[in-house]
């Protein structure tokens, strides 16, 4: 299960217990806890329990629990913490801090000042180049 960890990870070592965090849920297959730098009180960071690196690394089997358990967060975050809604992010290598799947769930509120993505959009050339794209991945998802 999950590739052999040859480094250090920030993520594996909380869920051993060897480095302290304020843990909010712990099942047997994943943890989630406050995320030390949060976008807002409460963004919490849920992540497996075995060391998998990113989404396509997580076995398929696993993924329902998984994102069962996002989305009793994201319930108790906007219940709980009284926010009026939340975000519910994931970065698969690019802009992941730490190499160890993890999901953001963050508390949100109108005029909270978090502003979308950010990052600058991009419009396609024209539907033809549109449809070029979409025709290419649902290629890629046949079975």
């Amino acid at each position: 299960m999950g590739e052999p960890v040859t480094k250090a990870c920030l993520f594996c070592e909380i869920i051993k217990g060897e480095r302290p965090a304020h843990v909010v849920l712990d099942t047997p297959d994943a943890m989630a806890f406050l995320d030390a730098r949060p976008l807002f009180k409460g963004h919490t960071l849920l992540v497996p329990r075995t060391h998998y690196e990113t989404l396509t690394d997580l076995p398929e089997d696993l993924i329902g629990t998984f994102f069962a358990q996002a989305q009793r967060l994201a319930k108790a975050v906007e219940s709980v913490l009284e926010a009026a809604g939340s975000f519910v992010a994931m970065n698969n290598r690019i802009s992941q801090s730490v190499p160890h799947l993890h999901v953001h769930v963050v508390p949100r509120n109108p005029k909270d000042g978090l502003r979308g993505f950010f990052w600058p959009r991009q419009k396609y050339t024209s539907d033809t180049e549109a449809a070029t794209y979409a025709t290419r991945l649902t290629k890629a998802l046949r079975p």
